[in-house]
């Protein structure tokens, strides 16, 4: 069909959904952690997004429908579990997105202070939210052009600063390896699970699969492509952030725009904070785009009314992006970034896990149906994605946890409610046949 997306488009739909505010604000909180065992701490991050990502590439092959951890959940353990995965995950992209919103709010104040007033404000975070509201609806290929040309946007500045930070990095600045000389315990599980953020976002790739022009084919292999390139460029990123900073990287809010500064002057310091804003408005863009899709995946199963499903002639589900919209705007207007940020990673563990039980669940069930990709070495991987998940979980604050697992509990009684309604309008259409 016209306008969908192709392999290209997707992988770069999957880099804009992976990169934002994270890679841009959080190496200074790794470096405060743990100093420049950081880049170990990247390491062991990428090693377990991407085993978690072929994870997702396998269930991916299996399934053309929106929804993503969704479909597979529901498809592995049943309708409820299906639902409790679905509803996080809209209530959690949801949240992202206000969070996004927000965050280009705060960074366009910081380069105009106009902008920085409570009115200002406000109308920036309406405007973005409504306007992308709108694009959207308007159809897929008016997003996926915004998309394509908003992500090599802020590559740009990244691979520029990577290019051009190499050149400064003192080999001093890598030592001592741990912060006063020796490791504190407990620090590289915090470190972990706060860069894990930054690496977070490929499930987009899956959740509006429909929008694909070749999903199962193109969707495995776009996973496998974007989180390669992701995972390459952030360790170079922490690596010359380390190198030119040293121990000052710990201390700045804004690592890349200070280490580019301290590199080639002011010019630095504005490339970046200009890639910052076009970075945060590309997430924006991408997560403007999943959001209403999930509440149309559960829709169409018939998990939440079916009106949340309902699309206009260009396919777009139009209800979902109001919705969407209007349950963004309150957050975006109160909330900020670091809180929604840190439930955030643990509330993804909600989708990544059941996503992983389920490759062990499709390789019994499914045996015979053709997978355009399988994660390599039988079990190996999933389980010890798994395992290792289950570790990282158990480094967050209890805060955190509450918070970011809380929406489970609170899917129940809407679960029940809306099986309990399409219960009672079946009834009624099986009378008047």
């Amino acid at each position: 069909m016209k306008g969908r997306f192709g392999f290209l488009s997707i992988v770069l739909f999957g880099i804009n959904a992976i990169i934002g505010s994270g890679i841009f604000l959080l190496p200074n909180t790794a470096m405060k952690l743990i100093g420049p065992a950081s880049l170990l701490v990247f390491v062991f991050d990428m090693l377990l997004v991407v085993s978690i990502a072929f994870c997702f590439a396998e269930d991916a092959s299996l399934f053309k429908e929106n929804g993503g951890p969704y479909v597979y959940a529901k498809e592995a353990f049943g309708d409820f579990v299906g639902y409790e995965v679905g509803f996080i995950i809209w209530v959690i992209s949801i949240i992202a997105w206000a969070t996004m919103a927000a965050g280009l709010a705060t960074a366009l104040g910081a380069f105009w202070p106009v902008l920085a007033q409570p009115m200002w404000r406000a109308t920036i975070i309406v405007v973005l939210l409504v306007g992308l509201g709108t694009i959207n609806i308007l159809g897929v290929n008016v997003t996926k052009w915004l998309n394509n040309v908003v992500t090599v946007a802020k590559i740009v500045p990244l691979i520029l600063f990577v290019a051009i930070g190499l050149w400064f990095m003192h080999a001093g600045n890598f030592t001592p390896l741990f912060p006063h000389g020796h490791y504190t315990s407990g620090s590289f599980g915090q470190a972990a699970i706060v860069m894990f953020y930054a690496f977070t976002g490929f499930e987009a790739i899956v959740i509006a699969a429909e929008d694909m022009k070749n999903p199962q084919h193109d969707v495995p292999r776009a996973i496998v492509t974007v989180m390669g390139i992701v995972a390459l460029l952030y360790f170079l990123i922490q690596t010359v952030s380390v190198g030119v900073l040293g121990p000052k990287l710990a201390l700045t809010s804004a690592p890349m725009q200070e280490a580019l500064a301290q590199a080639i002057g002011p010019v630095g310091k504005y490339l970046i904070g200009a890639g910052t804003i076009i970075s945060i408005s590309g997430i924006a863009v991408a997560q403007s785009f999943t959001v209403p899709r999930s509440g149309q995946a559960m829709a169409d199963n018939g998990v939440m009314p079916r009106v949340v499903g309902k699309v206009n002639r260009r396919g777009v589900p139009y209800v979902a992006v109001i919705i969407s919209v209007l349950l963004a705007l309150p957050l975006a207007l109160t909330g900020t970034f670091s809180t929604l940020a840190a439930i955030s990673v643990v509330s993804r563990f909600a989708q990544y896990v059941p996503t992983i039980l389920a490759v062990l669940v499709f390789r019994r069930t499914r045996p015979d149906q053709t997978r355009s990709f399988k994660v390599p070495f039988g079990p190996v991987i999933p389980i010890v994605a798994l395992l290792v998940s289950f570790w990282l979980l158990s480094q967050a604050k209890p805060v955190n946890l509450i918070w970011g697992l809380g929406a489970l509990v609170v899917a129940v009684p809407f679960y029940f409610l809306t099986k309990k309604s399409r219960a009672a309008i079946e009834r009624s259409t099986n009378r008047k046949d």
